[in-house]
């Protein structure tokens, strides 16, 4: 190995660390909820079944699910019934079953080049961050070298339009935009035309921040969906759902209703830092095995980070390094 790749893994080693260090700081309200609360049941000196049956209700407390909490004092029980358990041996329990569940969905978002341009819609609800969400990831292409166009297909308020055109201008990308209560879909069309004749890499689609018992909207979002397909019938090649930890467990039921609508293929995950709910992204992840690609965890662009399952187990359980690849 040249020292050239040395100082290279090196600098991504030393990255990574940061990156779990920032991820811990932002899980802490989670990691401290989950863990203060299982140190708090954990008073008897041995483990009995009404102390398994307080830590079930716990972990599904923590927006765990209750698939992950069952399973997990089910193992517990297995291992440590009737003899003295630590919470440290629960929480290191709680990260070994959580890591193998989250490990295959850590797929970071990808420009496979088949597709010029690749276009990328996103959806999600008021507030979950999805037009920000948008702004760092044109930023995040702009630096791996794709050029980048970003259709302000939220013509619903016009703060969107122009919070979409001021991400434009910081990463230095086009917006394609038009005027408030204009049509959606059609905006989108206009927005991959003049991407296709700018031989653009990526097209970034904001939609409405629409509630998902809202019929009508959910109907405009699968306009887009068929209006674009009328200029790339493969089109959108990434369908994305931006989701607000601090929702909880509404979240779920936002996965189960967009990926029902208008076929989510993959999940962003932000404000992880302002809530005590993280533990949500593990029972969506068990219940629909939808890749999961980024999550953040502040208001900075490089605060939205690749998905790594056993960072964020091991961050979000309070252990103080991920456990090791086999």
């Amino acid at each position: 190995m040249s020292d050239d790749s040395s100082a290279s893994d090196s600098e991504v080693a030393e990255a990574k660390r940061g990156w779990f260090a920032k991820l811990k700081a932002g899980l802490s309200p989670s990691t401290t909820s989950l863990s203060g609360g299982i140190g708090a049941i954990l008073t008897r000196t041995r483990l009995d079944q009404a102390t398994l049956e307080e830590l079930e209700d716990h972990l599904i407390a923590a927006d765990l699910g209750q698939a992950t909490a069952v399973a997990v004092t089910e193992k517990l029980r297995a291992d440590r019934f009737d003899k003295s358990v630590t919470d440290a041996e629960v929480r290191t329990a709680l990260a070994e079953y959580i890591t193998p569940i989250l490990e295959p969905l850590a797929r970071p978002l990808t420009i496979k080049g088949t597709h010029k341009p690749h276009v990328i819609l996103v959806a999600g609800v008021n507030g979950s961050g999805k037009t920000t969400t948008i702004g760092k990831l044109a930023q995040q292409f702009r630096r791996s070298g794709y050029s980048v166009v970003l259709a302000a297909a939220d013509t619903f308020r016009a703060a969107a339009i122009d919070q979409l055109k001021i991400w434009g201008e910081r990463v230095g990308v086009e917006v394609v935009a038009g005027s408030v209560g204009g049509d959606a879909a059609s905006l989108a069309f206009e927005a991959l035309k003049k991407a296709k004749n700018d031989r653009a890499d990526v097209l970034l689609i904001d939609t409405a921040g629409r509630l998902q018992n809202k019929a009508n909207l959910m109907a405009e979002l699968v306009k887009i969906v068929h209006v674009v397909r009328k200029l790339d019938q493969s089109a959108p090649h990434d369908s994305l759902l931006v989701l607000d930890a601090t929702t909880g467990q509404n979240a779920i039921n936002q996965v189960e209703v967009f990926k029902q609508e208008c076929g989510t293929t993959g999940l962003i995950m932000t404000k992880l830092d302002g809530t005590a709910r993280g533990g949500v992204l593990v029972a969506i992840a068990e219940k629909f095995g939808l890749p999961i690609h980024a999550i953040g965890v502040g208001e900075n662009i490089d605060d939205l980070q690749p998905f790594e399952a056993r960072a964020f187990a091991a961050a979000l359980t309070g252990i103080d390094e991920p456990a090791p690849v086999d």
